[in-house]
C-alpha cells in the first residue's frame, strides 16, 4: 500500500523508499545556492536536521524556512538544511531577500535523489514531482532519530518536536 499525505484534504501518493526512525539515513549529494555539492544523510559526526519542502516560493515553505533559520543557530553540533525542487538561483534569491543565513538551502531538481531516497516525492496531483513536507533528524551515527511526514502539505510541521529531537541528537 503506497504511503500518502494530503493536499487540501485530498490523498496524494508518495513515491520512493520510505525511511523511518532507526533506519540508516541515505546519503545524497545536492547542489547548494552556489552550485557546490553538499553531502547530507549518513554519519557526519554532527546531528542533521533535514527539512523537505515543496517550494520556497510558497507562503508555508517560506515561513517554515525562516522559523528554522532563526532556531538553527541556537543548536550546537548540528547542521540544518532545507531541500526543495527550486533551482539554486531561485533559492539564492530567496535566502538573500529573507535573510536566511543559518542553514543550508539545497536543491533536489537534478535527479530527485533526496525525494526518492527518503520517500517524499509526490507521485500524483497538481504538485506531482515536488517533495512533500517532511522533517528528518539524523543522529551523529547516521541513523534517523526523528521523522515527521506532515499529514497536510499546506500546514507547518511541529517545530518544537523537531528542534527537541535535533537538540537530543546533537547532545549524544
Amino acid at each position: 500500500m503506497p504511503v500518502t499525505t494530503k493536499l487540501k484534504g485530498n490523498d496524494v501518493a508518495l513515491y520512493g523508499n520510505q525511511v523511518n526512525v532507526g533506519d540508516e539515513a541515505p546519503v545524497v549529494v545536492l547542489p547548494n545556492t552556489a552550485l557546490e555539492e553538499v553531502k547530507i544523510g549518513g554519519a557526519q559526526g554532527v546531528a542533521q536536521l533535514i527539512i523537505a519542502v515543496p517550494s520556497l516560493d510558497t507562503p508555508v515553505c517560506a515561513t517554515e524556512t525562516r522559523k528554522f533559520n532563526e532556531e538553527a543557530a541556537k543548536v550546537e553540533n548540528a547542521v540544518v538544511c532545507v531541500v526543495s525542487m527550486d533551482l539554486p538561483f531561485a533559492s539564492k534569491r530567496f535566502c538573500s531577500t529573507e535573510g536566511v543565513e543559518n542553514l543550508q538551502v539545497l536543491s533536489d531538481y537534478r535527479e530527485k535523489c533526496f525525494s526518492t531516497s527518503y520517500g517524499t516525492l509526490i507521485a500524483e496531483g497538481p504538485l506531482r514531482g515536488l517533495s512533500a513536507r517532511a522533517i528528518f533528524v539524523v543522529g551523529k551515527d547516521g541513523k534517523i532519530s526523528y521523522k515527521e511526514l506532515v499529514p497536510e502539505i499546506t500546514q507547518e510541521p511541529n517545530y518544537e518536536a523537531a528542534l527537541n529531537a535535533l537538540k537530543e541528537a546533537a547532545s549524544k
